[in-house]
């Protein structure tokens, strides 16, 4: 979900936790620390403790970004790199990850220039991840190229600041929907193409955290409130529009109140000419997308099989499918096989009586045959 969303920027990182000593190592919180909850989700002893992870992994990532930083430093790269950390889209948190609120959007990005530049500022144009490519080419120097869907934010070829940006979500593991969102500063405006479906879905990996359990839980047992239930409701509104600085946990949907039609507009009419400019089409039956994503042909392309050549001890291993990665696995004289693939980068040495599993893989294709070398 979310492949498309928007982050805000904390340019030029303090330098301050770049060199932490053991004793500044982050220690885990105690577990009687409050967390402000957000109303969607059940103020229990569950939730509290998932809140109680979250926060520990936060303090064990800073501990390791910072070891990046000060080795970056030993090796006198620090000061001639510019360093981008941001995350994944959505969270472990229930109402997150696969959703297209800002809960399931939203997410942190700190930029480092070198010699501290921007140091402490923060700029709150909207960003989207498809600007991030054009935005290193433009770092560089380099103009982007005119297929990128993305616009620089930073660097020679800087465009102008976005005034909307854009949103997608559609496959959920086994479960599929179709939704899209176009957002400006202060207002999302949500299209939900399959209005008969509701939001929850009962996606597995999602179903194993422990607080998304406790909301099925109350859920069952009707000790819900309304803003818990919303999520849960068999259907949602075509249309949605929130005020994300008034209702920033997108609760209280604006889109049939005669004082907002005016933005609800303006947004689905911007959403109207996005979808034109891309070519998305929500929808397309997933046959005919198929066929649309490979020139017409009604089935995935397949990854042509490895070939393999034997020279001065070792083995050589290509594929003409332009883009696929090659995996092996060498299977020992004893007849035990490596447990994970690895990828070939280099001709491979194998020790006398093994023999090589070799297979073929671009991502999108069917993979190749697996071919057995001896």
């Amino acid at each position: 979900a979310g492949d498309k969303g928007y982050k805000w920027k904390n340019f030029g990182a303090s330098d301050a936790n770049n060199r932490m000593t053991e004793e500044e190592t982050p220690k885990h919180l105690s577990k009687d620390t409050k967390f402000d909850i957000p109303p969607y989700l059940a103020d229990t002893e569950a939730t509290r403790r998932d809140m109680w992870k979250l926060y520990n992994n936060i303090g064990e990532m800073d501990s390791q970004v910072g070891a990046i930083l000060q080795q970056l430093e030993e090796d006198g790269l620090l000061e001639n790199t510019i360093i981008f950390f941001y995350g994944d889209h959505g969270g472990p948190l229930p109402r997150e990850k696969r959703l297209i609120y800002d809960s399931g959007l939203n997410t942190p990005m700190i930029i480092r220039f070198p010699n501290k530049l921007k140091e402490g500022t923060r700029d709150e144009q909207l960003i989207s991840f498809v600007d991030f490519a054009p935005t290193l080419l433009s770092l560089v120097d380099e103009k982007p190229k005119a297929y990128m869907q993305g616009q620089p934010f930073l660097g020679k070829h800087k465009a102008e600041e976005r005034k909307y940006i854009h949103g997608a979500a559609d496959r959920f593991d086994g479960f599929t929907d179709a939704i899209r969102a176009v957002r400006d500063n202060q207002y999302k405006y949500i299209r939900n193409y399959r209005p008969e479906q509701g939001y929850y879905l009962p996606i597995v990996y999602r179903e194993r955290i422990p607080s998304m359990q406790e909301l099925l839980k109350l859920r069952d047992e009707g000790k819900l409130n309304d803003i818990q239930m919303q999520w849960f409701r068999e259907s949602k509104p075509e249309e949605e529009l929130f005020d994300c600085k008034a209702d920033p946990f997108e609760l209280n949907n604006l889109a049939d109140n005669p004082a907002y039609q005016e933005k609800l507009n303006e947004l689905s009419a911007e959403m109207d000419r996005w979808l034109s400019d891309i070519g998305d089409n929500p929808n397309l039956k997933e046959g005919e997308l198929i066929s649309k994503l490979w020139a017409g042909e009604n089935s995935k392309p397949i990854t042509s099989n490895p070939v393999i050549s034997y020279e001065n001890e070792k083995v050589t291993v290509s594929c003409e499918t332009q883009g696929a990665s090659i995996g092996y696995k060498i299977i020992n004289a004893d007849g035990k096989t490596s447990k994970s693939w690895e990828i070939y980068q280099k001709p491979i040495a194998i020790p006398e009586g093994s023999k090589l599993n070799i297979q073929a893989h671009r991502l999108g294709f069917v993979p190749s045959k697996t071919i057995e070398f001896q």
